[in-house]
């Protein structure tokens, strides 16, 4: 003997807003259903649309690197010896010798990097008359 169903949905219970704002909130509604197309939706409105709306500060950090070429050549297998524009090295008026050693560091980092001893350095004078720092450093 066959059982036949009835093909009449049963009617659901209406939900009050505050049901379906729980349900948005848990993301309870099944894949595919009205609720759940509304859901995605409204997130791909706010990533799309957000950044045209708010400003969210995100800026590109400015270079700070040197202004002018960096002149490197070798020390005979002892390290290097860089020279540096003096506008490139920030050392303010009557400096000490451990604050001139630190500008300089932050001069050469982009070249050679933080893991760099510095040696000892002079003032030159390039072929235009600018000042110059030489540095003598190694790793």
């Amino acid at each position: 003997m066959a059982s036949f169903t009835s093909s009449r949905a049963v009617p659901q219970p209406r939900r009050s807003f505050r049901q379906i704002l729980k349900s948005y909130f848990y993301w309870t509604y099944p894949r595919g259903s009205f609720h759940y197309d509304i859901m995605v939706t409204l997130i791909l409105l706010f990533i799309f649309i957000a950044p045209h709306l708010w400003n969210f500060g995100a800026q590109p950090t400015p270079l700070t690197g040197p202004m002018h070429p960096i002149l490197v050549s070798g020390n005979g297998g002892h390290g290097v010896i860089i020279t540096v524009e003096g506008s490139d090295v920030k050392i303010p008026p009557g400096a000490s010798q451990s604050a001139i050693k630190e500008a300089l560091r932050a001069a050469v980092e982009p070249v050679t990097g933080d893991a760099v001893f510095i040696e000892r350095w002079e003032t030159v004078t390039d072929a235009q008359g600018h000042l110059a720092w030489k540095v003598w450093t190694h790793r």
